[in-house]
């Protein structure tokens, strides 16, 4: 029997975290190679893409923005940013109009600087920033530039505190820290309450099932459908070897040269030959029959450059 390979979209259910839905799935598929694209803390329900198989490989080639649905809580300050902390101080929020609010909102729209939660996954110097806060260890994270190219007030309840807000952002944007950062500009402080993930890279709700059932046996029928890893890539130009030659020197991890057959270079949207071979750029490699054999780098002498090689010989 064909390995699974690609990818599954789980709709991550409240309570658990990223990694108990991959030990979820490595018991559903009976495999162990299975790993997530990027956590959600645990409290966050949403998508949540899962590599299968080989298809972990491909986890660091993935592009895109993230999204996101959340509420956020004006009035407190906890010490995790979000519901799940303790609260640290709490004030009286301000009147203020819809329009006001989303006026407000301008100074966190496009590329800002953001601190970290303390409780993340932040390394600093070799520990995670959460072990090094339940300790009570005092520190300090650095701002990181980021982009929120999409942050929509979709309601503002004056008499609970709560903006329910869409927000589209680069990955490694905390949506915990907008929500604090908020509360600090409006000067009452803040945190977030709830928070669905809507898109994460080119996954979205659309692709999302709910994670299976515990079961140490789990029937091929029920196992949830392992998509095509093609269909997330198509920010990626693309190469098809079309014969047997090249496949087995792919295969032998040998550059491939195509300089007297440019036209098979299919470019992704968005991109064109010159930008790709100058940054020597990733691409995907195919056979004939669409399905990926690896990634290669694209360099000047229109070679590509075996990265990632699946079912590779010797």
């Amino acid at each position: 029997m064909e390995k699974p390979f690609g990818f599954v979209v789980i709709d991550k259910p409240a309570g658990l975290t990223s990694h108990d839905c991959v030990n979820r799935l490595r018991k559903v598929f009976g495999i162990k190679k299975i790993g997530h694209s990027g956590t959600l803390d645990p409290s966050v329900t949403g998508v949540l893409p899962i590599a299968i198989g080989n298809a972990t490989r491909l986890i660091s080639y993935l592009q895109g923005s993230k999204a996101y649905t959340g509420i956020i809580q004006l009035g407190s300050r906890t010490n995790t940013d979000d519901l799940q902390g303790e609260i640290i101080e709490s004030k009286i929020w301000p009147l203020i109009s819809k329009n006001d609010m989303n006026s407000l909102l301008e100074n966190f729209r496009g590329e800002i600087l953001q601190k970290p939660p303390i409780f993340s996954s932040v390394h600093i110097k070799g520990e995670r920033a959460y072990k090094k806060a339940r300790k009570g260890e005092k520190f300090n994270l650095v701002a990181k530039k980021v982009t929120i190219s999409k942050l929509h007030l979709i309601s503002w309840s004056q008499s609970k505190g709560e903006l329910l807000v869409d927000v589209e952002c680069s990955t490694g944007t905390y949506i915990r820290s907008l929500a604090r950062d908020i509360g600090e500009k409006i000067g009452c402080g803040a945190y977030l309450k709830k928070l669905r993930r809507t898109k994460a890279f080119n996954f979205n709700e659309s692709h999302a099932v709910l994670l299976p059932k515990k079961a140490e046996f789990y029937p091929e029928k029920n196992k949830p459908e392992v998509l095509n890893p093609n269909i997330f890539f198509t920010h990626l130009s693309s190469i098809e070897l079309i014969s047997e030659e090249e496949t087995i020197s792919w295969r032998s991890g040998r550059k491939i040269s195509f300089k007297n057959d440019i036209k098979r270079l299919n470019i992704a949207k968005n991109n064109v030959i010159e930008d790709s071979i100058i940054n020597n750029k990733n691409i995907l490699v195919l056979n004939r029959q669409n399905k990926i054999l690896g990634i290669a780098n694209l360099d000047e002498s229109y070679e590509i450059k075996p990265k990632v090689v699946f079912n590779a010989i010797g």
